[in-house]
């Protein structure tokens, strides 16, 4: 998870994430993130159009988005 995290940070590409909140609610975000500080992963995030904090064991999976390709029909 943490290379994951670590290419967002090199690339500035989206990633994908299933992160914990603090009411243990469950979330699905898209973020790319801008700064891993020990423990704490700064990423803007594409949903909420700002800035947010995320705790790194707090976030359960982390996955790159693949990008979309224009499928056709032969």
């Amino acid at each position: 998870m943490n290379t994951v995290l670590q290419r967002s940070f090199m690339d500035q590409r989206p990633i994908e994430i299933i992160y914990m909140t603090p009411e243990s609610i469950c979330t699905k975000r898209k973020i790319i993130v801008k700064k891993i500080d020990g423990d704490i992963i700064l990423a803007y995030c594409l949903l909420r159009k700002d800035f947010r904090r995320f705790r790194l064991h707090d976030i359960l999976a982390a996955y790159p988005l693949l990008p979309y390709k224009k499928r056709t029909i032969s």
